[in-house]
This record gives structure tokens, C-alpha cells and sequence, in this order.
């Protein structure tokens, strides 16, 4: 029988969110509904709130949770009721050609529950990025539900399900940084410090961190990284080319998402060294650069889905490099919040002094 919850919803473009009373229907085959017990408020939910991802508007806000199994559908065997999860966005399918050659991070056909949550009228809702989490319940396919330690606190694990994972991967899985690496970061919010975190974690001897805030520059020295430059008053190539003897950094992550920080990550690396694009543009950008640069610096030119992440595969790991106290995923946490502070989160983004806001039910 169908269960009554509250959940934030975004109604319109640029309309604020509001907190409504949403149905969750009982699970059906290969589906799942979680009590979510914390949720980050990521720039992919203002994106979404902002018509900038798409305009299947109401949408049910929401994505970067952890919580507990309540109830699953037929056929679920990976998971059962009481099982703590970190929700993610791409559930791997297992039979698409990127699966069966074995690279399933790249699954071509991920999929979400197929039965709709709606409001009381029957509208249906749109869940973010296929999850729909600052909800008291969701549901989503049971794929979308990674299990890990339950120790961990729901606050801390449900950030795995983005934007950290996403800056960490961006490093680690698709940049490949290596021991002794140079790595510049454009951008040091959440995913920017997370690429910072992955950086450090991989063995990189020189991080430079890149922002317009110093701030955020200060965060950033606290997650590892080496030296600063904000851009806002030195030119970042110049200034990355000057810490890595005129060269360039081994490897750029590009945290932003704009056309202008992208073209300085591509004339910031070294000769055949990589830009790693994680910061999610919108529909409307255009770059232009030319294409004898792009043939005569040679190397990679890259974009991070999700960090590139197997979520069975990653989740478990970091939680468990988090509780040995080999990286901090506490400190991403600035605050937690409630359900009804969701809006006044989206505007704390803007001021620049919260990594995350979380909100905790």
C-alpha cells in the first residue's frame, strides 16, 4: 500500500522548493524503498531546480543519501530490509556493450525504479538524477542501493553518493594520477576539494589548488593540497606552469563546468599530460579551441562521469579508508540541516563558506 512522506519538492523553474507531502508506492520487481537517514544538498539539485538539466518539472529533489533498506520487490537479491546503503545514480545494467567488455563504471544502459512517485493530486514527480532522497522514504531500483559498513555515520556515507565520489574518481579512476604526479584542481568546491582528497590519496606530489575565493583556497590546503593560486588575481596558467618548472601539471581536473576554466585546464598541462572535466556545464556552453593545439599538446582530454566510479566496488573501499583514518569524509560536512532548509542551503552555496549542507532526518 502506497506511503505517505514528506519530501522537497521544486515545482517550477526558479520557483522555491517546498516541502509537500509525496506517495511512495510499495517496491515492484527489482525495486527497493529506503528510509533516507541523510542527504546532501549538491549543485546538481540547484541545476535541477534552475531547469538546467532538464524541464520534466515537478521535480523531488535529492540524491547524495544513505539510509536503510525498508522493503524490496520481487526478484532483489543483493539487498534485504535492514541493510544501511549509499544511493547512487548509475546502476549498472551488466549486459550493455560497456559491461560485457568488462568496463561496467561506463554502462551504457543504467537504469531507476520504474514506477513513478507522485504528490497527493497524482502528479508525478521527476527524481533527481533517477533517486529523489531529501524524502523521509524513496524508491529506486535496488541497483541504485550500495551496502556498506553501517557504522559509519549516514551523514558522512550518503556523500559517496556524489559529489565526493565524484572528485575522488575524477583523480583516482580517470585521471590515473600516479605517485610523484603534479595535479592542479580549477575549482574547490565539494568535487574540486574531493579531487584534491583523490589526489593526495593516489601519491601526488605537487596538488595546486585553483579558485577566485581564498576561503575556499584555505579549505582546500586543509584536504592536501600544496600550493594555491587564486585566479581572480594571478593568471592560473602562468601560475601552474611556474609551480611545475614551466611545464604544466601531469594532470588538470577541471571542477567548474564553465568554458573558460576548461580552456585554462588545457594550456595549464604539460605536453601530453591530461584534463579531467568532472564540473557538469550546462546545455547552452560552447568551446572553441584550436585544433592544432589539440593535436600539437597531445595527451588526453577527458570527462568523469561519476568519478568514473563502480559503485560496489568504490563505496565499500572509501568507507573503509574513511573509519582507518586515511582520508576525512567529515570534513566535507559544514552543516546539517532539516527538511525546510533546503532553499536557504541553495543560497549558503553562493556565499562560498559551505562544502556541504546536509540534511539529516
Amino acid at each position: 500500500m502506497p506511503q505517505q512522506v514528506q519530501g522537497v519538492v521544486a515545482p517550477g523553474r526558479n520557483e522555491p522548493v517546498r516541502v509537500e507531502t509525496i506517495l511512495i508506492p510499495d517496491p515492484g520487481p527489482g525495486e527497493a524503498v529506503v528510509m533516507v537517514q541523510a542527504c546532501g544538498v549538491c549543485h546538481t539539485d540547484l541545476h535541477y531546480k534552475q531547469g538546467g538539466i532538464n524541464d520534466e518539472f515537478p521535480f523531488l529533489l535529492g540524491h547524495e543519501a544513505a539510509g536503510v533498506v525498508e522493503s524490496v520487490g520481487e526478484g532483489v537479491t543483493d539487498v534485504a530490509p535492514g541493510d544501511f546503503v549509499i544511493l547512487n545514480w548509475r546502476a549498472v545494467c551488466g549486459s550493455c556493450r560497456a559491461c560485457l567488455r568488462g568496463r561496467p563504471w561506463y554502462c551504457f544502459d543504467t537504469h531507476n525504479a520504474k514506477q513513478r512517485m507522485t504528490l497527493l493530486d497524482g502528479t508525478e514527480l521527476s527524481p533527481a538524477l533517477g533517486i529523489g532522497a531529501f524524502a523521509e522514504k524513496t524508491l529506486v531500483a535496488a541497483g541504485q542501493c550500495t551496502k556498506v559498513d553501517p557504522a559509519v555515520a549516514p551523514s558522512v556515507a550518503g556523500l559517496l553518493g556524489c559529489g565526493v565520489m565524484a572528485g575522488i574518481g575524477a583523480a583516482v579512476n580517470t585521471g590515473n594520477v600516479g605517485r610523484g604526479d603534479s595535479v592542479a584542481v580549477i575549482g574547490c568546491g565539494g568535487v574540486g576539494d574531493a579531487a584534491i582528497v583523490g589526489a593526495r590519496l593516489a601519491g601526488a606530489a605537487r596538488i595546486i589548488a585553483v579558485d577566485i575565493d581564498d576561503r575556499k583556497l584555505e579549505t582546500a590546503t586543509s584536504m592536501g593540497a600544496t600550493h594555491t593560486v587564486n585566479s581572480r588575481t594571478a593568471d592560473p596558467v602562468e601560475a601552474i606552469r611556474e609551480l611545475t618548472g614551466g611545464f604544466g601539471a601531469d594532470v588538470v581536473i577541471e571542477a567548474v563546468g564553465r568554458p573558460e576554466t576548461y580552456e585554462q585546464a588545457f594550456y595549464a598541462r604539460d605536453l601530453a599530460g591530461t584534463v579531467v572535466l568532472v564540473g557538469v556545464p550546462t546545455p547552452d556552453m560552447k568551446l572553441e579551441l584550436p585544433l592544432i593545439d589539440v593535436f600539437g599538446r597531445g595527451g588526453a582530454l577527458k570527462s568523469s562521469w561519476y568519478g568514473d566510479c563502480l559503485p560496489s566496488r568504490d563505496f565499500p573501499m572509501l568507507i573503509d579508508l574513511h573509519q582507518q583514518g586515511r582520508i576525512d569524509l567529515a570534513a566535507f560536512v559544514t552543516e546539517t540541516i532539516g527538511l525546510g532548509d533546503v532553499e536557504k542551503a541553495f543560497a549558503r552555496m553562493h556565499e562560498g563558506d559551505v562544502l556541504r549542507s546536509v540534511v539529516v532526518l
